[in-house]
């Protein structure tokens, strides 16, 4: 038997190999995203080792420190300096100022003072050197990027008075991972008397120490907590390292089971292609098995002989996954590194393969195409050995009909998917009615799989009635004739297609969402803001802006950050009282925002619940009582509303200027001569920048498309699966049809109509798929719109038509493709050779 399995091997290893693509694809994504997973914990633990390198004793406030704002003194640095023990210590600290870029404006910019002890210098030299005068500096290599500085520039920072200090670029570094790198904002290094010209007043959020020869980290660690007393918390250098690694493995941890999801789909989609591989071999090689059959084979020699086959397919399918997956790993990384965040740029293309990515890549292309291949096998067994002695049918009677059994749990589980789907949509709050909704959908998604043959051929008859000529007609009758098959075969596309359509969708109702609020919340025609968070737009600029012509109004903007016993948060907006409801424009729960007084709050609806509070209550924010006069939808501007003079009150320093500017045009003033206007005033100021609605809703359209992006990137592999599903199928169709593609070619029909036949019949499956997939992304969509609303925020339902339509005519166009070589190959076949095959 073994003899006779090893020569089906060789007859047979073209079918194998195509075959084996599609599993190989799955089997790549797993690896690739166990590789990426191991790459990104590398690339964490190096950064966060950076910053935590040569450390053996750190030095925090504990976390309920009333000194928590102010930061550690600055004497406490030297009390550990004069610790016994302490070779070295330097205090890690940064401060806020606005840089200088090319272009004269200004970026808000993280300064920090250069470590004096060099085994603590939390990044690496990339060019140049250090600076070692009060005038010297050195720039990360992004921010020098972004900025388009190097080393022999003047950079210039603005302290709080908008004055200028110049520094010489002495040489570039790249920053490790720490909570500076993370902020987003560029970054510079001084010396420590460089950093006091621009920020006089500091905040030591660390102290870090080395210690001498011969003493350990627990022995420096005890020494430091006798010298500085009580209220810090003092770690070793190594609980430091596992306390910073852990502030980040959730995270990625997360990226790499959102990555194995995609993964999971991947392998469903590769298993049903296998599946209905093995279903087409075991039907074209019944007379052969038969034949075993009547020599003697055993049912059970004839189910081991086809998973052999199995097992030899997912071994070789294993290989080249895990090969591929190094490439996938390579892409996914270069595509996270692409995006813009505060690291981008920095990424370096990793790939550790460990024991654990090979033995999952071949235990997952073995297991799920064995698993695959059971049911063909085990239909193998029921081959009696008298068909031996007829021509082969086409398996029509047992293809053709779907079972009562099958339905009855088709409706089972859709029954269960339909009531996760009401129990998730109950749900208050957006995350577990997000995943139990989402869950829920997989769940009606499997039983959509089950009734596949029901649907197919009611599907395939009414696109059929739009064919016109021969050709067409005869595609149409093949892609019907064998319902199974043919729902086996456009499964794997309609998951790929639901799973894109329904993020799509999401996505796209998301963005119109985000562009209504836009819309109807701020109706200012322009908004100026501070590029720079410590240096605010002064009264003066306001001033100067109001007197631009065709400015009708101007609202400046203050948040303040206060505290309430009733609230978790009690930030703050303040407006004039005049601007509410011109220029601004909150979506109201209750209450009335005409006429706010200086002791009156809209508070958000949310925080109304949470606390307890309604209107006419009273609430207390920094010891001031405010009573709320309204609730507020959304959570656009904190916990709520007050006036502008209410805001300031609350800030615990006096009001240097404001954070925005909300600007009203006159009526029918020409917009594109308002905005020059506008950036001449706007030119006078370093950190005012102009924004308006359109460019507010561009930059989230970006956001959106780049998170699309992803999401399109990561289920086109289970595409891409399904479209080797659909070749494969044709091909095999082809093989199995050889005679019947004959004797159409005797009766007239030509080689480049035997073509089209195909062609078409593969574009019908590709739309079927498509089709069914779109609709069911599209109902999915919604289910998960209407999951996540609530009654603060309300997502309104849109579908994208054009990115739709998109995906249809992709399909199509990769159905083409994928019928090319079949359609090539039955063109090519002798007729007399056709009519003689058995």
């Amino acid at each position: 038997m073994l003899k006779t399995i090893l020569a089906g091997l060789r007859a047979r290893t073209a079918r194998l190999v195509l075959s084996s693509i599609a599993i190989a694809l799955g089997v790549a994504f797993v690896t690739g995203t166990l590789v990426l997973g191991d790459a990104v914990e590398a690339q964490t633990r190096d950064n966060f080792a950076r910053s935590a390198r040569n450390v053996d004793a750190a030095v925090h406030l504990q976390d309920n420190s009333p000194q928590m704002e102010k930061g550690i003194p600055a004497d406490v640095l030297q009390k550990v300096r004069s610790t016994s023990g302490v070779a070295g210590a330097d205090s890690r600290e940064f401060g806020s100022a606005a840089l200088l870029g090319s272009d004269n404006k200004a970026r808000n910019a993280l300064v920090q003072p250069l470590p004096t002890t060099e085994k603590l210098r939390d990044f690496n030299l990339k060019d140049g050197r250090f600076p070692a005068k009060a005038d010297e500096a050195a720039i990360d290599v992004k921010t020098a990027e972004i900025a388009k500085l190097k080393v022999g520039d003047k950079l210039k920072l603005l302290d709080r008075d908008n004055a200028e200090h110049s520094f010489t670029i002495v040489g570039t570094y790249q920053q490790g991972a720490s909570s500076i790198s993370m902020s987003g904002s560029d970054h510079v290094v001084v010396s420590p008397e460089g950093l006091r010209s621009v920020i006089p007043d500091q905040r030591i959020y660390e102290i870090v120490a080395v210690a001498k020869d011969g003493v350990t980290q627990q022995q420096l660690v005890d020494n430091i907590n006798k010298a500085i007393g009580s209220g810090y918390k003092v770690q070793t250098g190594e609980q430091l390292t596992q306390a910073t690694l852990a502030q980040v493995g959730d995270a990625a941890g997360e990226i790499k089971t959102f990555l194995l999801a995609f993964a999971a789909i991947s392998l469903v989609v590769a298993g049903m292609v296998i599946y209905n591989t093995f279903t087409i071999l075991v039907a074209q090689r019944t007379k052969e098995l038969a034949l075993l059959r009547c020599v003697g084979a055993e049912r059970g020699q004839v189910f081991r002989s086809v998973l052999a086959e199995a097992v030899f397919m997912g071994l070789a399918a294993s290989v080249l996954g895990i090969l591929g997956g190094l490439g996938v790993s390579a892409g996914l990384q270069a595509l996270v590194g692409s995006f813009d965040g505060p690291n981008a740029g920095d990424v370096q293309i990793r790939l550790p393969i460990s024991w654990v990515t090979i033995a999952a890549g071949f235990g997952v292309g073995v297991i799920v195409t064995v698993l695959s291949a059971v049911l063909p096998a085990r239909r193998a067994t029921k081959v009696a050995p008298v068909a031996a002695l007829r021509s082969q049918p086409d398996s029509h009677d047992d293809v053709a009909r779907t079972g009562k059994v099958r339905i009855i749990v088709a409706t089972m589980i859709a029954l269960i998917g339909g009531a996760a789907v009401y129990f998730g949509l109950q749900q208050e709050k957006e995350e577990p009615a997000m995943f139990i909704t989402g869950g829920a959908t997989m769940v009606l998604l499997l039983a959509v799989l089950l009734v596949g043959p029901l649907y197919v051929g009611p599907i395939n008859r009414l696109f059929g009635k739009a064919l016109r000529g021969v050709p067409s007609k005869l595609a149409s009758a093949n892609a019907g004739r064998n319902p199974k098959r043919t729902a086996a075969t456009t499964a794997a596309l309609m998951i790929g297609v639901t799973i894109v359509a329904m993020v799509t969708v999401v996505a796209g109702s998301g963005r119109e969402t985000m562009n209504q609020q836009v819309d109807k919340r701020f109706p200012a025609d322009y908004e100026v803001s501070s590029n720079v968070y410590s240096q605010p737009l002064t009264q003066k600029f306001t001033d100067e802006l109001a007197k631009v012509k065709n400015v009708a109004k101007i609202a400046p903007e203050v948040q303040a950050y206060g505290e309430s016993d009733k609230l978790k948060y009690a930030d703050v907006t303040g407006y004039p009282a005049d601007a509410l409801g011109s220029l601004v424009r909150p979506e109201l729960a209750g209450g009335t925002l005409t006429g706010l007084k200086d002791n009156e709050i809209a508070l958000r609806e949310k925080d109304a619940k949470d606390s307890g509070l309604s209107i006419g209550s009273t609430l207390k924010i920094n010891d001031k009582d405010f009573k709320v006069v309204a609730l507020i939808k959304g959570n656009s501007y904190g916990a709520g509303i007050v006036t502008l003079s209410s805001a300031q009150s609350l800030l615990k320093e006096a009001p240097k200027g404001y954070q925005k500017l909300l600007v009203k045009l006159a009526p029918g003033t020409d917009i594109t001569a308002a905005r020059a206007d506008l950036e001449r005033v706007i030119a006078t100021s370093p950190v005012a920048v102009l924004n308006s609605a359109a460019e507010t809703k561009a930059e989230l359209n970006a956001q959106i498309d780049q998170v699309l992006l992803f999401i399109w990137a990561l289920v086109g592999l289970a595409l891409i699966i399904a479209l080797f599903g659909i070749a494969n199928t044709l091909t095999l169709s082809v093989l199995e049809r050889t005679r019947e593609s004959a004797l159409l070619r005797a009766l007239g029909l030509t080689r480049g109509q035997l073509r089209q036949m195909l062609v078409v019949e593969s574009i019908l499956m590709a739309l079927i798929g498509a089709v069914v997939g779109v609709l069911l992304g599209a109902g999915f969509g919604w289910l998960l719109v209407e999951a996540i609303s609530n009654s603060e925020f309300q997502i309104s339902f849109s579908v994208p038509f054009g990115q739709i339509g998109i995906m249809l005519g992709l399909a199509v166009v990769a159905a083409i493709i994928a019928a090319a070589l079949p359609a090539r190959r039955a063109a090519r076949n002798s007729v007399v050779a056709g009519m003689a095959e058995a």
